[in-house]
């Protein structure tokens, strides 16, 4: 694991506590994506497969772990929290969860100018969780610069 996602999984780790709980770890980090993974024993439910509340959590922790690198990359301190979001589950997880996020280029490029002109600003991220994938997460993100 590169030293950017040591460090973003630590932060996750010191200011979310539950993320620990449920094994979340970064196994992939650039500069427009991200793959996170945790073990499915402390995630599931009573089918023994994935628990929805964990899928969602982790799937969040990703679209939040990928904004919050875009925004440390650009050299700027800004708040950042999800706005909105939605779920749909197509399938049981069977095995370690796994969540994707990516943006393009241009995306992230709009999201950091509109934060360093306006102050604030919204970008729309999906994460697939699981193969073909079992579930998809549409995540509205909004950052404010710090004060």
């Amino acid at each position: 694991m590169n030293t950017d996602a040591t460090d973003l999984q630590d932060k996750i780790h010191r200011n979310i506590p539950l993320s620990q709980a449920m094994g979340y770890r970064i196994t992939e980090l650039t500069d427009r994506r991200i793959s996170v993974a945790a073990p499915l024993a402390p995630n599931r439910n009573i089918h023994g497969t994935g628990f929805a509340g964990s899928l969602y959590g982790l799937g969040m922790l990703a679209a939040w772990g990928l904004c919050a690198h875009i925004i440390a990359r650009s050299g700027l301190d800004a708040d950042l929290v999800v706005v909105e979001a939605s779920i749909r589950y197509r399938a049981p997880v069977r095995c370690d969860i796994v969540c994707r996020c990516s943006i393009t280029d241009d995306a992230a490029q709009a999201f950091v100018a509109d934060l360093a002109a306006k102050r604030r600003a919204r970008v729309a991220l999906d994460v697939e969780i699981g193969d073909r994938p079992a579930a998809v997460i549409h995540a509205m993100m909004y950052a404010s610069l710090a004060a």
